[in-house]
């Protein structure tokens, strides 16, 4: 299991730097922000790509994560969305998500992340936002397959989904296993659910997990791990007893300012922990 840290708290610097810094400061892994200013599929070629393969392997650093969620390219944290009632808007996030995947497989990452959907668009029943976000993952769960990459929905507070009841009838209605779930443990936090209890939920289905502190409040914003109310024990515990083996991504993106040190303090409040529940991380 690889302890890694997303890019996404890297924006300030180019790709190829953000790793070196991840690096630096004692991860094993990292998780790629696949949008601008980092990897946006339409920004790389072969040759880009191969650049970066090359730095992951100098560096010592596994994939733990293609984060496909944001379009700030073309768009911004949420839009184009897979439920936008306008068809060209969705296409572009269906080729967003089919270059990532293909991007994904070159650099040897075993999944990528996708929003819940999106947004619920005013006048749009829940209904119909779900027939068309089945249709947008009816368009690439063959590429997955294919590729042997999973897609990993995450649920987030104010979406289509962001509580374990509105996850598990959309999951169990999906045949295909290259379809999973990015278990963030503060996003569900946020939705105010026990992430333990959510975790026993969903495991089957969860491929990889993103870990963040959150306030009392509940108020979504990503804190250093340590400074708000997450349990983090009876979460690690849970993990420990259900067996997990995935990945871990340390996602704190607010801290663009400072994400070493951000990075570092959380890393030194969570590898102790790690280690007195027995999970076994790099």
């Amino acid at each position: 299991m690889i302890f890694g840290y997303s890019t996404n708290a890297f924006v300030k610097y180019p790709l190829a730097e953000s790793l070196k810094r991840i690096a630096d400061l004692g991860f094993k892994g990292a998780e790629i922000m696949g949008d601008r200013p980092h990897l946006y599929p339409g920004d790389y070629d072969e040759g880009a790509l191969g650049e970066i393969k090359k730095r992951l392997d100098e560096y010592g650093l596994t994939p733990t994560n293609l984060n496909s969620f944001t379009l700030f390219a073309v768009g911004d944290t949420y839009l184009p969305s897979w439920i936008e009632p306008d068809p060209d808007r969705r296409e572009i996030r269906i080729d967003h998500t089919e270059k990532c995947l293909k991007i994904a497989k070159f650099l040897g990452c075993e999944n990528i992340s996708i929003p819940p959907g999106g947004p619920l668009e005013k006048g749009m029943t829940r209904n119909e936002a779900f027939r068309l976000f089945y249709q947008g993952l009816d368009r690439v769960i063959p590429v997955a397959e294919e590729l042997g990459v999973k897609i990993l929905v995450e649920p987030e507070p104010d979406l289509l989904m962001e509580k374990t009841a509105e996850f598990l009838p959309f999951i169990r209605d999906i045949s295909s296993k290259a379809v999973g779930l990015n278990f963030d443990i503060g996003h569900f936090y946020c939705a105010g659910e026990d992430p333990a209890a959510a975790l026993e939920s969903l495991f089957e289905w969860v491929g990889h997990v993103h870990i963040e502190d959150i306030a009392p409040t509940r108020v979504h914003n990503h804190l250093i791990a340590g400074q708000g109310a997450i349990d983090f024990p009876s979460v690690l515990k849970a993990m420990k007893r259900l067996g997990y083996t995935g990945h871990i991504s340390l996602e704190l993106y607010p801290y663009t300012d400072h994400p070493e040190a951000a990075g570092k303090e959380s890393a030194a409040f969570l590898r102790p922990l790690f280690a007195e529940m027995g999970l076994d991380i790099e």
